[in-house]
Parts: structure tokens; sequence; C-alpha cells
């Protein structure tokens, strides 16, 4: 069977006829539970949802999505000044698309059928063996809100609540694309249910055992299921922030008040991080420079980086080794962005730019997958505070979330290392992080204003190119850092950096009607609801 041709809800109907039985088999053989049945089990599916190459530092996911397009309009990699290099790749963003509502067997998550699939496996269950089943199904909730929660930050306007009735229902109806902000409300409101489930969660020790076996995420915590769906609410709160302040305020407030009530991921011990598989002998050298975003980008070291002193600058990058002399630069150069393209072309041959540290990034196949840092959620705090609370608690919140963005970035060269048999950089001393702290670009002083773009910024850096799609989203959502960007005279319809990703061409032929209806926002300026600051 062609997986690539498989419907679940987003094709026509005409074709979904041909080929859905054939693949609800090739499902259920995939996900059998020889202890149980032969049919399809939850517990199957919801691992699958897990092992996701989306997040993975998988290099398919990382050459065809992350460095091609939301790292690149961020700014957070280099990139040569060639024609094209803002314009979306339809095919690839079709298979960013297809990754997430299609099911796969080479290690795609396929997020809405395996969801559906759980959905309808529970759906038959007993009462009683409803209550069993409701940590997987609860889990693979805040895992399905959160995938769902960053395409529709890349698209705006998706299929979600029609989405996956194939696997659901048999249904083969085409589905109507949601509005990002309905789908929003949605998502927002189940984040806060599933916590909530989790909070007072009690499990048999049966399932107990079933579930920490399953879960290759969090090994069964169910505290850290519980403060990752209170941290992707809170992202997607703070989101949301500028478009519906009242709303955002009141429920982050009450987040952070009741830290009892909602606890989060604020702890470098709580960081949600998907481990690679045993298997995996891969690394993303490959990935970073087929394209030549492997190198030093400028903004990033010479405007925060370089000013500060930032002790990451040496588990970022490498030096690089001159080609013509064989002797090491004498510090790290970045890739200047606004010279000719044949220029940058000459400089990279000759080995004058620094590049991605080869530890921590390059030949590192224990690299995990970021979900969610402690970081990201303390940048959040900080900025909830000084733009509803205290400044003192802001600035502490902000000089937490600095010191472990630095912590992580070295905990990853660490890893490497550790993996590579070769000496990790020098480690982190106390007084460089507080040199840091101090510094005048970093330093918590200055205006509200002031304090909220270093602030910004500094979130920015910890993002990276890993989690591009949380950092693009956020660079459209602030306007920060203030980046500017060469044009591309030479591609007309994409001279500068879209506001979303467009459609894939094979959602306007297979599900054409629901598209028409969506068909003027498909545009590369059209905002999604959220960017209005």
């Amino acid at each position: 069977m062609n997986l690539q041709k498989y419907i679940t809800g987003i094709i026509a109907a005409a074709f979904v006829a041909v080929c859905a039985t054939s693949c609800q088999d090739r499902l259920e053989e995939q996900y059998q539970n020889p202890e149980k049945t032969t049919n399809a089990s939850i517990d199957k599916f919801f691992t699958k949802m897990l092992d996701n190459r989306r997040v993975r530092a998988d290099y398919w996911n990382i050459r065809t999505l992350l460095v091609m397009h939301p790292a690149v309009y961020t700014n957070i990699v280099s990139y040569p000044n060639s024609p094209k290099r803002y314009q979306e790749q339809l095919s690839y963003l079709n298979d960013y698309w297809k990754d997430y509502f299609t099911p796969n067997g080479d290690g795609v998550a396929g997020i809405v059928p395996h969801m559906r699939e759980i959905e309808k496996q529970y759906a038959t269950l007993s009462a009683e063996d409803k209550v069993k089943a409701d940590v997987f199904l609860n889990a693979a909730h805040i895992v399905y809100y959160d995938q769902t929660s960053q395409v529709v930050d890349l698209f705006g306007d998706i299929p979600y609540s029609e989405a996956g009735m194939l696997n659901l229902t048999g249904e083969t109806k085409a589905p109507k694309f949601d509005s990002a902000e309905e789908i929003y409300n949605a998502l927002l409101a189940g984040l806060k249910e599933s916590a909530a489930y989790f909070a007072t969660a009690s499990l048999d020790p049966l399932v107990a055992s079933s579930f920490g076996k399953q879960d290759m995420l969090l090994q069964g915590n169910l505290d850290k299921w519980e403060r990752y769906a209170n941290s992707v609410r809170l992202r997607l709160l703070m989101r949301i922030s500028f478009q519906n302040e009242q709303k955002a305020k009141t429920d982050i407030l009450e987040m952070l008040n009741a830290p009892g009530d909602y606890p989060l991921i604020d702890e470098t011990t709580n960081n949600i991080l998907l481990s690679p598989l045993t298997t995996y002998t891969d690394y993303m050298r490959n990935a970073v420079t087929e394209l030549e975003t492997h190198l030093a980008p400028e903004y990033l070291m010479e405007n925060v980086l370089r000013p500060a002193n930032d002790p990451r600058i040496r588990v970022l990058f490498d030096k690089n080794v001159d080609t013509k002399t064989k002797v090491p630069n004498a510090d790290y150069y970045s890739m200047p962005a606004n010279i000719p393209s044949t220029d940058q072309e000459t400089n990279i041959a000759a080995g004058k730019y620094a590049v991605l540290d080869s530890t921590t990034f390059m030949f590192n196949t224990k690299f995990p997958g970021i979900v969610m840092t402690a970081a990201e959620v303390n940048f959040i705090r900080a900025e909830a505070f000084e733009r509803w609370g205290s400044s003192a608690q802001a600035q502490e919140a902000y000089e937490k979330a600095v010191k472990q963005a630095v912590d992580f970035v070295f905990y990853l060269n660490t890893v490497g290392a550790t993996f590579r048999g070769v000496p990790a950089e020098d480690a982190l001393t106390p007084t460089e992080v507080s040199d840091l702290l101090a510094s005048a670009t970093v330093a918590y002083a200055g205006t509200s204003d002031e304090k909220l773009a270093k602030i910004w910024t500094q979130k920015w850096v910890h993002f990276g190119f890993m989690q591009s799609i949380q950092g693009w989203s956020e660079v459209r959502r602030t306007k920060y850092p203030q980046l500017t960007f060469v044009p591309d005279t030479g591609t007309p319809g994409s001279v500068n950096p879209p506001s979303r990703l467009v459609y894939p061409d094979a959602e306007k032929v297979y599900n054409a009607t629901n598209y028409e209806a969506v068909q003027a926002k498909d545009t590369r300026d059209t905002k999604i609801f959220w960017d209005v600051h």
C-alpha cells in the first residue's frame, strides 16, 4: 500500500473509498497487543504518537522544515543571499502536513490518525476499562494539543474538528477548516482538563506499569505530565496575550499565583526531552551543512552573544580552520548578512566563518528532541510579571531563565562529548554566569519595554534552530529581536520572509471545496490571529 496516498479525512471521499480498508488493516497489524487481543490497542497507539521524528533531531525534519523555513525566517541560522532563500518549498511543506494528518510506518507519528484511533478504541471500552485507559487518553491529548498548536502557528486555520473521521468513525467526509482562534480555544480548554486529570490521578499498579513501559517521553511520571499540560497551556496563553490580553492575563496570573495548583516545568529536572532511540546512529551534520545553515549567523553573534561575552559561544560554535593555512581561525567570525552570495561562498570555502559546534550539534547522536524546557517557562513567567505584576519577580524569573538556557546548551555539549569520547568544552563557571547577567545587553535594567525586549531576545537565543517553530512564533508575536532581512529582489512574491506558511498543494487538490473557504487567507502576508503587536 502506498501510505503517501492514505486518507484520514483530509482527502476527497472518492479516493478514501479505495484505500480506507487496507490502511486500517495496516494500523491494526502494526499495533497489536498479543497479551490481550488481535485488535489495535490504545497503549501502542499512544507510544506511536510519542515516537515522532518531527520532535526528534531527525535529518528530514531539520533539513526540510526547520533550517529551511522557520529558522531562516527568524535569522537564527545563516544562509547565503541566493535566490529563493525566503520562498516556501511546497513539497516539503506537504511532507510536514502529511506527517501530522496521516499515519506512516517510517518513524513519523501521524498525530491525528493515532489520536482518533485511541478515541475510537476508548469508546468501545466498558466503564471500568475506561478508568484504566484514562491515563493514556489524557496523555495522548496533551501531545495532540501541543503538536496541533504548532501546525496552527505555522499555517493558521487548519482542519481540526472534522479531521481524521475515517479513523474515528469510518466516515469519508472531507473536513472543514476551523479558524485558528477557535482551535486555540479548544486546545486551552483541553489542556486545562488534562492537567486536572493528572493532578488527582491514581493508577492501578498494573496500569501504572503498562503506562510506564509505553511512555517513552516521561516514563510514566504523572507529575511531569501535569506540568507538561500546564506549561503548554501557559505557552499558548502568552501567545494570545496581545490579541486577547484580558483572558491571557487572568488565566496566566491564576496559574502563577497558585503554583501548588498549577505546577510547571520551571526546574531543569522537569525538562521535557524525547531521548533518541537506542538504535539511532545518525547525526545532524548533513541536515545543517547541505543548505549552509551551519555557519555562525551575524545578528546572533555580533548583536547578542559577543557584546555580552556570552559563554555559550564556545559550545554553540567552533572557530573553524582556514583552508589555506590549515590554522584555526583566531576568533568566532560570523557570516555577514549583507554581502553578495558570491563573496559569502568564497569565504565559506576558505573556512573563514565559525560553524556549529561539532560536539554539541554536528555529530551528537544523543541530541534529544526538545519538547519544552524550564528556561522557556521562566521566560514566560518573566514576561507575565513584567507586564502585569512585580518587576522584581520578573527579574528573578528572567535571571533564572537565562541561567537555565545557558546550562542547557552546556548540557547538550556534555551529552555529545560523552558519546564521542572527546573532551567537553570547559565547564561553565559561576563567575561567567554572573558576568553574563551583569553585562549591559543582558542585565535586567532600563524601562519596562527595554526589559521585555531582553526577555524576548534571550528567549529567541534559547529556542535556536531546533525549536525554531516556537522561535518564529515568538518573533512574529513580539517583533523581537528587531531583525532586518536583505530583500530577495530576484524572487517576485518572496522578497522577504512570510508571515505564515502557505497550504501545501495536496490539500488544495484533495480538499478543494473546503479549501475555497480559506483560499483568500492563503497568502504569505496573512497574519496568524495572535500576530497583532
